[in-house]
């Protein structure tokens, strides 16, 4: 038995699962289709509370998830998952064998149970039932990943160094910042995917990020301040950063200083007032970045759409039913496209889903029009539209959802520096913090890092604890100004599921002006 597993480990048991799912499974009774996904990842890293080391940790994660659509009129899935260890490779056909046949089995079961409720509620039962699969061209690819420094080459020691001094940079920034908490992270990541359709996707790729947190106090109470950085490259990312294109990082040195800084700043300034009306609010790049996520990804997911997700997650303001929905409706000014795309380099890149489906841009808005959701093979079918590529679980065992990738507002063609002197009287809105959203997203209230008055056409008091609040479609309407300062940013951490899932993707877009109220702490 091996004591310890790597990646590698998944080049012998590749053509083991093909065989399971393209042969063996065929043969079980009333099967449509069947998958397995397996993951293995090699993660090491560390954490740094107050300049002093906390914690650190190497592991691998190995696991695997098994989908079966089975049954007659009224198919249905059935799904499996399970964590492995090193002593489950030298069994695997056995382990998934036993996984694929449960799967089948709850498939049945459901259909079954489908079938009898379809018999007592009629015609009524009829749309929650189709269990079809939209058509998808069949992949066989292997996608190696990209880095210039090996994750696993990484000592330990060395990301304790990484956490320790970036926690040191964020705490030195000035005596107002009275605690920093850090951790700085690498791993790599091996996908199998193989269906009974003969997809055969064997997809790895590096994930390395880091996290600062800093609280500053004074006189007026204290400021908290957080972020992350990362991207799907090595540990260059932290010891150096990444520019290329839209995707801008710092060094994570120079990532916990700024954080540091800006605590220092923000506990010195006065905490905004909220306006009584309505003001001409100009918001940066970083904080459109929340502003698309909450707004625009989570309401474009199409399980969302069709309220499979209703009771613990919400609903969409961009569709009430199939009859009654917004596609094909202007949403936004047609100054404003939004787009999510995991072709492109960013958080939330891959080149397949967990469906199979090869991945694609998927326009939610385009000049300000809304015309296509987050979908997934099963919920591409309901529509009647093409798969774009959506369904992803966070790690192999867990079912795989409807998620963003690189969900952005898209780009303009104006002068950042020129939309704000354009502004007579107005606020410029920078950096994100916490969201609280209504339930179909229909309106929202988004916090800043930072606030500045706009006077004249010149940025003046910066101003803490503010954001901006308003209903969704009267906000995007009123966007007069798009710039072309579009930047990326990672997001780690957007949780979704039950049992809850945390998935990585990157949010952004450009410079923005439109209208909205201003929310604030100030009396």
């Amino acid at each position: 038995m091996p004591s310890k597993v790597s990646v590698d480990v998944l080049d012998k048991i590749r053509p083991k699962l093909r065989a399971l799912v393209t042969e063996s499974a065929k043969r079980l009774t009333g099967l449509q289709h069947c998958d397995v996904r397996m993951e293995f990842k090699e993660e090491k890293g560390a954490m740094s509370e107050n300049g002093q080391p906390k914690a650190s940790a190497e592991d691998v994660a190995f696991d695997f998830g098994v989908r079966v659509i089975a049954g007659g009129k009224t198919a249905s899935p059935g799904y499996y998952g399970k964590i492995l260890g090193p002593s489950d490779v030298k069994n695997i056909e056995t382990v998934v064998w036993e996984g694929i046949e449960e799967a089948h089995r709850r498939a049945r079961s459901s259909a079954r149970q489908k079938a009898m409720a379809r018999k007592q509620f009629g015609a009524l039962a009829e749309s929650f039932y189709a269990m079809g699969l939209a058509p998808v061209h069949i992949s066989q690819d292997t996608i190696k990943p990209i880095f210039r420094d090996d994750p696993r080459s990484v000592p330990l020691d060395a990301t304790v160094k990484m956490a320790v001094e970036g926690c040191q940079a964020a705490k030195g920034e000035g005596s107002s910042v009275v605690y920093a908490a850090t951790s700085a992270v690498t791993s790599l990541i091996r996908e199998l995917y193989v269906s009974s359709e003969g997809a055969d996707i064997d997809y790895s790729y590096a994930q390395t990020e880091g996290f600062c947190i800093v609280i500053g106090s004074g006189k007026d109470g204290t400021v908290e301040i957080y972020d992350f950085t990362g991207h799907q490259r090595g540990w260059e990312v932290l010891t150096e950063g990444h520019n290329k294109g839209v995707i801008s990082l710092k060094s994570f040195e120079e990532f916990c200083k700024e954080l540091g800084k800006n605590a220092e700043e923000l506990v010195k300034a006065p905490r905004l007032k909220p306006t009584e009306k309505e003001v001409v609010v100009v918001t940066d790049p970083h904080f459109n970045t929340l502003v698309a996520h909450e707004v625009v990804g989570h309401p474009s997911e199409l399980d969302r759409a069709l309220k499979f997700e209703t009771a613990y997650a919400g609903r969409s303001w961009f569709f009430r039913d199939l009859k009654d929905n917004m596609i094909g409706k202007q949403v936004a000014s047609p100054l404003v496209s939004a787009y999510s795309d995991p072709t492109v380099e960013g958080y939330g890149h891959y080149p397949y889903d967990h469906d199979g489906t090869p991945s694609r841009r998927a326009y939610h808005i385009r000049n300000g029009v809304f015309e296509e959701f987050l979908n997934s093979r099963q919920t591409a079918a309901v529509l009647g539209v093409e798969p774009n590529g959506s369904f992803r679980a966070t790690e192999s065992y867990l079912i795989p959802l409807i998620r963003m990738s690189n969900t952005v507002f898209a780009p303009g063609n104006r002068d950042p520096q020129e939309i704000i002197r354009e502004v007579d009287k107005g606020y410029y809105v920078s950096g994100h913090r916490t969201p609280s959203i209504a339930e179909s997203r229909e309106n929202f209230r988004i916090t800043a890092v930072k606030v500045y008055e706009i006077r004249n056409g010149e940025l003046g008091q910066v101003y803490r604890d503010g954001g901006i609040t308003s209903d969704t479609r009267d906000y995007f309407m009123s966007i007069d100004a798009v710039g072309n300062d579009f930047r990326m940013y990672p997001i780690p951490n957007c949780g979704k599921g039950q049992p809850m899932q945390a998935k990585r993707m990157s949010n952004g877009g450009p410079t923005m002006r439109g209208i909205a109220r201003l929310t604030g702490g100030g009396n």
